[in-house]
């Protein structure tokens, strides 16, 4: 049996990449799962203190080692900070193939982060900083402590560390008008993935909310495509 285990972003929750799961449930026999990351969710689901990028890393490890008991052969799938915990399970794993939605490598824009958190320290951070969360209609503002975004960085600066032990073949999907994490990311990524077998698509109108967006049939397709290559 093929498993697939498909994480989601930061101060997200598993409605990030339910499209591409639903698309994959229905026009596969694989055994797909989310993991859902502590202290994340919708709004008012969201409880971040205390939770740091140990525990999402944990989560997901043991996500993937309660998969991999079950399946023959593993597929991550993972959005934004999700992506990056991707990259390391893939690494720390041997999984079989890894698809990074929106990956939050390099390039990431913290300085968007960090300029807005200070603004906001003393009402706490909106989750209107993160992008185009407004497309979910959730009101975050006041959920997310300080301390949750040097968390996260700490993610990304520990598990980019995996990129080049990823020998997996990889399918990078980026939107060009993310101003989240821009498009240029890719060829960080695509330098620093050890991987001999990668393949890129940006998609001109989509966002970083890329399952939510304009081009998620193509996208779901796509992965779809990818994930079936022998």
């Amino acid at each position: 049996m093929t498993g697939i285990l498909c994480i989601h972003g930061f101060t997200g929750g598993t409605y990030e990449v339910e499209p591409l799961t639903e698309h994959l449930m229905n026009h596969t026999e694989w055994k797909v799962e989310m993991v859902a990351l502590p202290g994340h969710g919708k709004a008012d689901e969201l409880s971040l203190r205390g939770v740091g990028h140990r525990e999402w890393i944990k989560a997901c490890e043991e996500a993937y080692e309660r998969l991999e008991k079950e399946c023959s052969q593993v597929y991550v799938i993972g959005f934004s900070m999700g992506g990056m915990i991707a990259s390391h399970l893939a690494a720390k794993y041997g999984a079989d193939k890894l698809v990074l939605l929106s990956a939050s490598g390099k390039y990431l824009n913290w300085k968007l982060l960090t300029i807005e958190a200070w603004q906001n320290m003393k009402k706490q951070l909106s989750g209107d900083i993160l992008d185009d969360l407004s497309k979910l209609r959730e009101d975050k503002k006041g959920r997310i402590p300080f301390r949750a975004f040097w968390e996260f960085k700490k993610c990304i600066d520990y598990t980019k560390k995996a990129l080049p032990a990823v020998s997996c073949p990889v399918f990078i999907v980026q939107g060009i008008q993310d101003s989240m994490v821009p498009y240029r990311t890719v060829n960080y990524l695509h330098k620093h993935l050890g991987s001999q077998k990668q393949k890129m698509v940006l998609f001109d109108e989509s966002r970083h909310l890329l399952c939510l967006g304009p081009d998620i049939d193509q996208i779901c397709t796509q992965v779809e495509e990818f994930l079936l290559e022998a």
